[in-house]
């Protein structure tokens, strides 16, 4: 399988122009297995996981067979493709890599991991398939999709400026023109973000539900089991469209859905341990209002990202610093510990064993920067674990 993952991650889209054409062309290429199920687009800057988690918990619940895709993995990568809450079998990818290697060799990684979900949902007859869109939204390859019933369109922040642009007004109008016309979109963004989502849905001709237009949908009768206030807006958006799809019966099993990587808690030597995606400033200042004071930060950020602008809103957080990179394409840590005071290990299980010295007993840890180093470090947090990281 070594050899089948190898290819897959190989297969970027460096070199390749965003379009949503070539993900068409290879859904068709492999019988548009899209049109065989109804999907519900997730998009947004921040918060597209926990939402996606949320709806798959609360559409189970209320008797639906399930797909869900998302990105990134954090440590297998069946993780993105999942039946039902249940990541699909390695040999299904290997069956579907050995086809594409013969029938799309110059695909891009994105477009060939959204065909396999689609393929397996198609496969597995589910009646809603969730579909987390990667960057962007009209130029994404999830905008390809056939059977849209929903758009949600969770936030709008700066990230990928050289994607999207680099102003919020730009972004807000590229993910908003995910919408279609006809098909419902559901949003709780703010400010001008939304300002720019409205006219774009009145353009579109696509109904538009928000907070402050249908609050009984996005009534949140208590905070999720997912923790920080960030939370509790995701949660709104799931809620509200488990309820305009008629599944008010799954709103309490969204709100107790578990979405690993976002503020999940070890107890490891007497010593918490807060394990965190956030990977953009607009999720770092969502973490620092979720846990405005830590003993110690262990962060990492990816060469390609704003690693200064992330790490602003922790500095505050914790007023001792350990700094390591993510496993592939990270930046590198020894000038950000000589910027912003710290220690640096490249090595994150090193970093992590020297962040964990440095908790005093009793004390609370931070990891975050990067889904990449939290990914690569929670199986071995789960190890040292003392007890489930999903204890309340």
């Amino acid at each position: 399988m070594t050899g089948v993952y190898d290819w897959l991650y190989a297969q970027t889209r460096a070199g390749r122009d965003r379009d949503p054409a070539t993900a068409r062309a290879l859904l068709d290429a492999l019988g548009a297995p899209d049109q065989h199920f109804p999907n519900l687009r997730v998009v947004g800057t921040n918060g597209k996981g926990s939402v996606s988690a949320m709806l798959d918990a609360g559409l189970t619940a209320a008797g639906l067979r399930t797909g869900r895709f998302t990105s990134p993995h954090l440590t297998h990568f069946e993780e993105r493709v999942r039946v039902n809450g249940q990541p699909v079998h390695p040999d299904r990818t290997a069956t579907f890599v050995r086809w594409a290697q013969h029938h799309a060799p110059d695909a891009a990684f994105f477009d060939l991991t959204l065909a396999l979900a689609a393929q397996a949902f198609a496969q597995d007859h589910v009646d809603l398939a969730i579909m987390e869109a990667g960057v962007g939204g009209e130029r994404d390859a999830t905008h390809a999709l056939h059977g849209v019933r929903a758009v949600l369109l969770t936030n709008v922040a700066l990230d990928h400026t050289a994607t999207l642009g680099p102003t919020i007004p730009q972004i807000a109008r590229e993910k908003a023109r995910a919408a279609q016309r006809g098909v419902p979109l559901l949003t709780t963004a703010t400010g001008e973000a939304l300002n720019v989502i409205q006219a774009v849905a009145t353009d579109i001709g696509a109904p538009l539900y928000t907070p402050a237009t249908h609050p009984h949908l996005f009534h949140v009768p208590h905070p999720p089991r997912l923790r920080g206030p960030h939370q509790h807006t995701n949660a709104a958006l799931a809620l509200a469209a488990l309820r305009h799809l008629g599944h008010e019966t799954g709103v309490p099993a969204a709100l107790n859905a578990e979405h690993p990587g976002r503020l999940e808690e070890f107890h490891v030597h007497g010593r918490t341990v807060l394990l965190d995606g956030a990977h953009n400033p607009h999720a770092a200042h969502a973490l620092a209002t979720a846990v405005p004071h830590a003993d110690v930060l262990l962060f990492a950020a990816l060469a390609r990202k704003d690693a200064a602008a992330t790490l602003a809103p922790l500095l505050n957080v914790a007023p001792t610093r350990v700094f390591t990179a993510p496993p592939e394409g990270g930046s590198d840590p020894h000038p950000l510990a000589r910027q912003h005071g710290g220690h640096a290990h490249p090595d994150p299980h090193h970093a992590l064993g020297h962040a964990l010295t440095l908790t005093p007993p009793g004390g609370t840890l931070i990891v975050a920067g990067s889904l990449h180093l939290a990914g690569h470090l929670r199986p071995h947090l789960l190890d040292m674990a003392e007890r489930s990281p999903y204890t309340p």
